[in-house]
């Protein structure tokens, strides 16, 4: 069916808020089951282009895509995973993910889910960007995953980085629709993650009993593919404005707004399982402090990352006051920087291990700047694969790309890894 464009958003407790506005109240939606949306699987697709303006100024996706029983998100408790009705099968992921890290392993991340989205043909031109595939065109979401892990990636980052009830509500998305789709998200790289992990015809394994749930999110099955983890994107509030405040955060809302503001949807992606979420382009300390807030209680390990130039936040803090925000918190498996100019990650990585002591996250642009006006990237690419030497020696356990990065640098990244193993 066709949907009203912005103009004619929802009304009530649905509809959008306005910048620096009140946020909905919480506990304003519920969570729901597999069949509520009717966004799932099959021909199932709600179409929401009609009325669609041009693209927001956002321009970054970092990366950077089951179900709830009684008593909420699948495997809420603690960050191992070991509560819920899903927590069985993604405890594996949980848990490997965090010895890979604890071991002092690199894991090699996805890149700009919207470049490879668009080098697929796909029209991004819509304030909710990538997430409008989610209901229209979710096969080449689940693609662009196939894409990195031919690449090399391990981890894939879901589509639901500007994927708000807010901003669906725009849309005249109602909020088990809505809720439906940001689980979609997850389910669409975990499609991906097993397809890609699955028996091969010419592997031994292909002889043996199928792979359980567990083993197939955890276990490489024999084929000699590497493990794979979905990390669920939650991207800042400014995201969800669509004017590229993200990069400038202070949208006047106090942290418990803002907390507010992210529970709801980070509840409906936990509820779908993914392994890890990753709070990303981050720009200033109020709104981390807030992500992570939102944050607890699903039983979910989280990385946080901030979109930074220079030594300081988009906001203007210093780097070491954000970093200090990830010491001591059990469920951060790692903090670092994403969307931010390749040259300005190396010594960010520094001090984020310093800081907190964590593992690093690192994911830069390709140096590439978005230019609004005429809306498109100018300037030369600096991105270099070969730099992930150095991020590593001073800290970093997850690194890959954010916007304009593709498989290839993906590619490079795995390669250079290889070669200086």
């Amino acid at each position: 069916m066709t949907l009203p464009g912005p103009a004619g958003a929802a009304g009530g407790a649905e509809a959008a808020t306005g910048r620096g506005e009140p946020v909905p109240a919480e506990g304003s939606f519920g969570s729901h089951g597999p069949g509520d949306s009717g966004a799932h699987g099959g021909s199932g697709r709600t179409n929401i282009r009609a009325g669609a303006s041009g693209p927001g100024a956002s321009g970054c996706l970092g990366g950077s895509d089951d179900s709830a029983g009684p008593g909420g998100p699948q495997g809420a408790g603690s960050a191992d995973g070991s509560g819920g009705a899903e927590g069985a099968g993604r405890a594996y992921g949980f848990r490997g993910l965090r010895q890979r890290l604890g071991a002092g392993e690199v894991v090699v991340l996805d890149g700009g889910l919207s470049n490879q989205l668009a080098d697929q043909g796909c029209d991004l031109a819509d304030p909710l960007w990538t997430a409008r595939l989610l209901a229209e065109e979710p096969e080449q979401i689940r693609a662009a995953h196939t894409a990195y892990l031919r690449a090399g990636a391990q981890v894939l980052t879901t589509a639901s980085y500007q994927a708000t009830f807010e901003g669906f509500a725009r849309r005249g998305v109602g909020r088990a629709e809505a809720a439906g789709l940001l689980r979609r998200s997850v389910e669409l790289a975990r499609e991906a993650a097993d397809a890609w992990s699955a028996p091969r015809a010419d592997s031994a394994q292909s002889r043996s009993p199928a792979p359980s749930p567990a083993s197939a999110r955890g276990v490489d099955p024999g084929g000699g593919r590497p493990e794979v983890w979905v990390a669920a994107s939650v991207g800042p509030y400014g995201a969800m404005l669509a004017d590229g405040s993200e990069y400038r955060g202070r949208y006047g809302l106090s942290v418990r707004e803002l907390a507010r503001f992210h529970r709801l949807r980070i509840e409906a992606l936990a509820e779908a399982g993914p392994d890890v979420l990753a709070l990303e382009t981050v720009p200033d300390v109020d709104e981390a402090e807030a992500m992570l807030a939102a944050a607890e209680g699903t039983g979910l390990p989280v990385w946080l990352s901030y979109t930074i130039e220079g030594r300081r936040t988009r906001a203007g803090q210093p780097l070491e006051d954000a970093f200090a925000l990830a010491a001591g918190r059990d469920e951060v498996v790692a903090v670092g920087v994403n969307c931010c100019a390749p040259g300005d990650a190396a010594e960010a990585v520094r001090l984020a291990k310093e800081v907190s002591g964590k593992a690093v996250v690192a994911y830069p642009n390709s140096g590439e700047r978005w230019d609004a006006q005429a809306g498109r990237w100018a300037g030369d690419a600096a991105f270099d694969p070969e730099s992930v030497a150095d991020w590593r020696e001073s800290g970093a356990r997850l690194v890959g790309g954010c916007c304009r990065v593709g498989p290839a640098g993906i590619a490079g990244i795995a390669a250079a890894l290889r070669k200086n193993a």
